[in-house]
């Protein structure tokens, strides 16, 4: 997929009416679907408990927190990629605290320019962290089958008395001949030496 085609999911929290208005036209939705705003930290994080997002922007301070918390929660845990925007006379000090988090921020008031390069940015990161995801679940599937191989190779040498090379090769064979992944070898020799017992 292009990234013209892909669309981002967005949390915006923000109890700024102006900017929300002005960062909707930003947030075209065959670009950013959905995009849901919520007025307060506590709602946010009644928010990301339902769901993950993959851009959250942050307008602060909140009613009830200045946010920072929250987004680097976000980038932490959540995998987002989250955008703070502070008042001027804090951004240096903010800024300084949370880039070793992943969190981009911006001064406030930000012009519609800089918003949208913001976004752009985010757009970047998020393909990257994206690339990452899908190594990450890649290297757990394989650790997963040797897992599984692994376990049904002991239950072949103490059930079936072989020697570990022999239920190696066995497992390997069975795949080849089957035409399938050793992991499915496994969870069969798994599921009937289970069935003897």
């Amino acid at each position: 997929m292009s990234l013209k085609e892909q669309v981002y999911s967005v949390l915006l929290v923000s109890a700024a009416e102006r900017f929300n208005h002005s960062l909707y036209q930003l947030l075209p939705e065959s670009k950013y679907s959905p995009v849901h705003t919520v007025s307060s930290i506590s709602m946010a994080k009644q928010a990301v408990t339902g769901r993950a997002y993959d851009f959250v922007l942050i307008c602060a301070p909140l009613p009830d927190d200045s946010g920072i918390h929250f987004a680097i929660d976000m980038c932490t845990s959540q995998n987002a990629v989250v955008l703070l925007l502070v008042r001027t006379d804090i951004y240096e000090e903010t800024h300084n605290r949370l880039a070793r988090h992943g969190v981009f921020t911006l001064s406030r008031p930000a012009s519609r320019a800089t918003i949208e390069v913001a976004l752009k940015w985010m757009e970047s990161t998020r393909e990257r962290l994206r690339r990452f995801e899908k190594k990450t679940l890649s290297i757990e599937e394989k650790m997963e089958e040797i897992r599984l191989v692994n376990r049904a190779k002991w239950l072949l040498i103490e059930k079936q008395n072989m020697t570990e090379l022999e239920a190696h090769r066995y497992i390997e064979k069975q795949a080849m001949d089957q035409c399938v992944q050793r992991k499915e070898i496994a969870l069969q020799i798994i599921g009937s030496i289970a069935d003897q017992t």
